[in-house]
């Protein structure tokens, strides 16, 4: 892999077959394919000042591995997706598991047989269990919404924990909400694990964090005599489009276009800024070996943060009498200020909205957008990977 900071000198758009908006999943994933199968001249470009996107991670200051952008847990059931990724690295046994700290007490979530008996009690928890049990069987995942349409009175009193104490508060904090403005059909999905598994994703076959970190798998995805990366260049200035063609550095380009990023962005946000909730993060260096349990505590009913990451239990990684630790505080993101869109408000008006900006690209042949941001939804990562992979796949039939 070249990679260059800035713009070379000299650069010409025409030297290259293909142009990559975005060295994150999506913009890495279609680099490498189509210099791999089709031996195509791939030019990435960056605006931050290193590769992954917000899978990023780095040795902070402690010597601790951490996530610069946020916790990135790999898990998919997607066969393709993983034979891609295990090309470029090896993934450790890990299982996820996060714990809720509900008026002290840390409860496994999903809300599973361990977590009624710390709610209720071992006796009442235990009974209500085996309520559950017998009415769901067992290894299931039950939403709130049919505990509550058995019209038993103990169903619908789990159903009311597991929605105040696990749901609600967090939700308000995640999203600014209030009670009122959450969508009951949401609420009626959040799950009861009828079980005793307690992993966060105990049905994905394939799951763990990368052996040696994400920044490696993606070096060594973009690690091709065909592909340059240039960091710390935001192709907004160099882009520029009309309803029939695409202008790069001033001159019509024929080749391929990936973008990755936020279309709004790349039209200034002239038909209005698309809406998102960011995050601060804010990291902390403990001198003892471990914080807390696990790699992930919510906190759903106090604190004005809604987790923290303890990053070496995700790890495995060892470093004596330290730790870094992570809280989270979500709110609302303001275009232009240099925050990070994460989550996309997937309402009609905002959908609606995006597609208006689709639209204006759909006549460009060569111009693809693919990604969280370009397509505006959630992605986990095997979801980039695989709408990365659905896209590269295209543009290879047609050649």
């Amino acid at each position: 892999m070249g990679t260059v900071s800035g713009l070379s000198e000299g650069f010409n758009p025409s030297m290259f077959d293909v142009i990559v908006v975005g060295a994150g999943y999506a913009g890495a994933v279609c680099a490498r394919r189509l210099a791999e199968s089709c031996s195509m001249r791939v030019a990435v470009l960056e605006r931050r000042d290193h590769i992954a996107g917000n899978a990023y991670d780095y040795i902070d200051d402690a010597g601790v591995l951490v996530h610069k952008y946020g916790p990135h847990i790999y898990h998919t059931f997607d066969e393709r997706v993983h034979q891609f990724l295990t090309r470029f690295t090896e993934f450790t046994n890990y299982q996820h598991k996060v714990l809720a700290n509900i008026h002290g007490t840390l409860m496994p979530v999903p809300f599973n047989h361990r977590s009624l008996v710390l709610a209720f009690g071992e006796e009442k928890g235990e009974r209500l269990y085996q309520k559950l049990v017998k009415t769901f069987g067992e290894n299931k995942k039950v939403p709130i919404l049919e505990l509550r349409s058995k019209n038993d009175p103990e169903l619908a009193e789990v159903a009311d924990y597991v929605y105040e104490n696990v749901f609600l508060h967090y939700t308000m904090k995640q999203w600014g909400k209030t009670p009122d403005q959450i969508d009951p059909a949401v609420m009626g999905r959040v799950p009861v694990f009828v079980g005793d598994d307690d992993r966060y994703f105990p049905q994905a076959p394939y799951q763990g964090m990368p052996a040696q970190s994400y920044t490696a798998l993606f070096e060594r995805m973009l690690d091709h005599d065909l592909i340059t990366v240039y960091t710390g260049v935001d192709a907004r200035d160099l882009i520029d489009l009309t309803d029939k063609s695409v202008m790069v550095c001033g001159q019509p380009y024929l080749g391929e276009i990936i973008y990755t990023g936020a279309l709004d962005e790349l039209f200034d946000l002239d038909l209005g800024a698309l809406p998102y909730r960011t995050l601060d993060m804010q990291f902390e260096t403990l001198d003892q070996d471990q914080f807390q349990p696990v790699g992930t505590v919510n906190y759903t009913v106090s604190e004005d943060f809604t987790r923290i990451t303890e990053f070496k239990n995700m790890t495995g990684q060892v470093v004596p009498g330290k730790t870094t630790i992570m809280r989270e505080y979500s709110h609302e993101y303001v275009p232009g200020s240099g925050q990070t869109p994460y989550y996309v408000i997937n309402e009609p008006k905002n959908i609606e909205l995006y597609k208006r900006y689709r639209e204006r690209v759909s006549g460009l042949l060569n111009f693809h957008v693919v990604g969280r941001l370009a397509e505006y939804r959630y992605y986990d990562m095997d979801g980039v990977v695989a709408s990365a992979l659905d896209l590269s796949d295209e543009i290879l039939n047609q050649r």
